[in-house]
Order: C-alpha cells, then structure tokens, then sequence
C-alpha cells in the first residue's frame, strides 16, 4: 500500500504539474469540472451505501449539470449565475421531492444529500478555478497544492511514528494529535520556503497565517469526509487511485481549502 501511494503520485504529479503549468486557465476549469464530477459520484455512492430506496436518477444527474454550471459560471467570474443555478436546483428538487413523496419517505433526505453534495463539491472547487484565472493564478495554485500535499504527507509520517494520542477517535481513528500537529509543522515550512523563492511579496505575518489556516481548514476537510464515510460504512471513496483510494479521498482536503485561500488572496493579500 505504502509502495502504491508513491508510485501513484510519481506518475500523476508531473502531469497535474504540466496541466497546470502549460494547460491555461480554460483548460484548468475544464479538468476541474471533471474532478468533479467524478467525485460527486463518489460522494453519491457514499451517501446512498445504504439507501433503502435507491435517490432518482433524475436527482443525481441535476446535482452533475448544476455543478457543471457553478463551475464554467466561476471561470468566468458570473457569481449571480452560481446562485441562480443554486437556486434552480433547489426548486426542481422541491418539485421532484412533491412528486416522489408518496412512493419514496426518504426523498427529502435524498434532497439534503444531493444539496450538500453541490456545495461541498462543485462549489468548493470552484473557488480554485476563480484563483487560477486571477493575477499570479498558476503560482498561487501551486502554492495551495503544496500546503495540502505536504500538510497530508507530515501528518502521515508524524503520526506513523509519533502517533500516541487519538485526534477524534469516533470520526477516524488513524489520525492522531501527533499526526495533526506534524501535518501543521510541515504546511507551514513548506508554505516559507515556497513564499521565499517564488512569492516574497506576501507579506511574512499574513502568509503565516494563512499556511496555518490553509492547514487547520485542510485536516478540517479529511475529517469531514471521514465523517460520513465512517457513517456509510466504507473505508475509500473509490478506487480509481492505486493506494490513494478514489478522487475525494485525494481532495477532500483541498475542497475545505479552496474557499480559504480564496478570502485570502482576494481580500487579505
């Protein structure tokens, strides 16, 4: 397993690299769009494990065109369409929920699920497809995956060897405070070293803050995905990455993340 999850980033980091690099910021929204989609399948799949009454199909497919929608909405900064198509959404749901009732009790809760879904993940990602196509976008993109990447990758190893005290041992007992606090540590080294060479003109005091934030909001986002993966019953959200698990499982940090870095570097920075 441990083999797997090396092998797999060191073939899929230098293509994300590129694609980031060399792709633009259409190109970067499309891929966005797609991650996300995927995930939001993901997501399906673990919220209705144990569905008595399998949701309509009609309520899965709304939440992929919706968050579609918010994504290329983003990418072209329209903000009032990203609400109204929230708001669409939640009206038809409204008129499937009148409809289906009879025949399905649970359709209220298939509702919640899917609205959760959307907001969780389409409309987080989206605010990395607002970062990318702004001023220092791929820069500030790279900065963002670093802290989440070595913020996972201390957490792992700190909490390997280190771990003796449990972080939140109903939601997920692997991680500890040891984990947590090594996950920390290297989000912001990482984030200095990063902010030295390629972005001294954050300010030093801000920048501090906001690796620890991008840090604390990061765990915030494992542990939320944790939560109702443990509820469900499943252990990954998928399989499609070889010792990593599915898609969300790999961004279910950078979702809690994205709206953070987003204040920041639009209203802080």
């Amino acid at each position: 397993m441990h083999l797997q999850r090396w092998l797999t980033s060191i073939v899929a980091l230098p293509f994300l690299i590129f694609f980031i690099y060399k792709g633009g910021a259409f190109l970067f929204a499309i891929f966005i769009c797609l991650v996300s989609i995927i995930s939001l399948w993901e997501y399906f799949r673990i919220v209705f494990n144990d569905a008595t009454i399998p949701p309509p199909g009609i309520i899965l497919f709304l939440a992929y065109i919706t968050g579609s929608g918010i994504i290329f909405a983003s990418f072209y900064r329209l903000f009032n369409v990203v609400s109204s198509l929230i708001a669409v959404n939640l009206i038809i749901l409204s008129l499937i929920s009148i409809i289906y009732f009879k025949k399905d009790e649970f359709i209220l809760e298939a509702v919640a699920k899917q609205i959760k879904g959307v907001v969780y993940i389409p409309l987080f990602l989206s605010y990395l497809v607002i970062i990318r196509s702004g001023e220092n976008g791929i820069l500030s993109i790279f900065l963002i995956l670093v802290l989440i990447i070595l913020g996972d990758t201390g957490a792992f190893y700190a909490g390997t060897c280190f771990g003796r005290h449990k972080l939140a041992p109903v939601v997920s007992p692997g991680k500890t405070i040891e984990g947590s606090i090594g996950g920390l540590g290297a989000t912001l080294l990482g984030g200095i070293f990063f902010r030295y060479y390629f972005m001294p003109q954050l300010n030093l005091g801000m920048a501090i803050i906001f690796f620890l934030c991008i840090g604390i909001a990061g765990q915030a986002g494992d542990l939320f995905e944790s939560l109702f993966k443990r509820r469900a019953g499943v252990k990954d959200s998928g399989n499609i990455l070889p010792g990593h698990g599915g898609i969300l499982d790999r961004i279910d940090a950078l979702l809690f993340a994205s709206p953070v870095a987003y204040v920041f570097m639009e209203y802080l920075f």
